[in-house]
């Protein structure tokens, strides 16, 4: 019997193939040993076939800020345009928003929760953010009324929205009906809306029934002013589930750990610079990687490219 002698060349396979083979590495074998093994894998990393969906929630929530914006910058960047879903923790300023939304272009999905961005940048740039479907803004507790007008007048395509705060963020403010009711007024396309420990009343939520027709989720835990006849809304709107206000929860204290924002010992190995020019040695990654293993928590999800080579960032030849 013939011995079977022929082999694949791996290196020949299509770029967005090989993003999803890369899929199953972790982020620092993407960005440092993919790169080197050969060109044609060094392109398909370049490009945007490995950055259609991004997910660096986790990370983000432990990580200093300025490497959070130069990680951010990086990532987008070689999407080239392509970026359909954007899961990140803990924006510290307006300018990296305003960078997200600039290339926005295909985005459905964006999670930004715990960042500290305006209300007036959120209503300066609403319009790039026009292809959205899903959008979390929880704990977000610098923007109000006028960031969700200015969303729902142009994210016509809105189906879910999670506007949450942490029971502490809300206990300051005497009413959030201005917000409530701005969802009602330019949201009806609304299918899940999660607005747990608000301080709105009964008429705002009543509100959001009429304007939000399609609403199939409502969470109004800890909403406590708000009194709802359960039978009246089972009749009225059968296909609509409420979640609250009365429930007994509890919050996830995880998601509020104190050390999250201890960067002096949990970081050491994001002395990476992220420069988007070349780079020179991948020996400076050396050490960079072994603090708890936090790297591995990052999850990025690989799709099919445009077939353009982004080219933002020059790797060395392969050894």
């Amino acid at each position: 019997m013939e011995e079977q002698s022929d082999f694949r060349n791996w290196g020949e396979l299509i770029p967005d193939a090989l993003g999803m083979i890369f899929s199953n590495l972790t982020l620092q074998e993407v960005l440092t040993v993919i790169p080197s093994v050969c060109k044609s894998w060094r392109k398909a990393i370049k490009g945007p076939y490995c950055w259609q969906e991004i997910d660096i929630e986790e990370w983000s929530n432990r990580c200093q800020p300025d490497h959070l914006d130069r990680m951010l910058r990086m990532l987008i960047t070689r999407s080239t345009g392509s970026l359909r879903k954007l899961c990140v923790s803990g924006l510290h300023n307006d300018s990296v928003f305003s960078f997200i939304t600039e290339n926005a272009g295909a985005l459905q999905a964006l999670r930004l929760r715990r960042s500290e961005m305006s209300n007036s940048i959120v209503e300066r740039t609403a319009g790039r953010l026009s292809t959205i479907t899903v959008l979390d803004l929880s704990y977000c507790g610098k923007i109000g009324a006028g960031a969700l007008e200015a969303i729902g007048k142009h994210c016509k395509l809105l189906v879910t929205l999670c506007r949450n705060m942490h029971p502490l963020d809300a206990a300051g403010k005497l009413s959030q009906d201005d917000e409530a009711n701005a969802i009602a007024a330019s949201m009806p396309r609304l299918k899940r809306l999660e607005m747990a420990y608000h301080h709105i009343s009964t008429g705002s939520v009543m509100n959001i029934f009429s304007g939000c027709p399609q609403l199939e989720f409502l969470d109004l835990r800890g909403c406590w002013d708000v009194k709802l006849d359960n039978q009246f809304v089972k009749e009225k709107f059968p296909k609509l589930k409420v979640l609250g206000p009365f429930v007994m929860d509890y919050y996830e204290m995880d998601e509020w750990d104190d050390d999250s924002s201890d960067y002096s010992d949990n970081s050491e190995y994001l002395g990476w610079e992220f420069e988007m020019d070349d780079y020179d040695d991948y020996d400076i990654y050396d050490g960079m990687w072994h603090d708890e293993g936090r790297f591995e928590e990052l999850e990025l999800r690989f799709y099919e490219g445009n077939g353009e080579e982004a080219g933002m960032l020059g790797w060395p030849p392969s050894p």
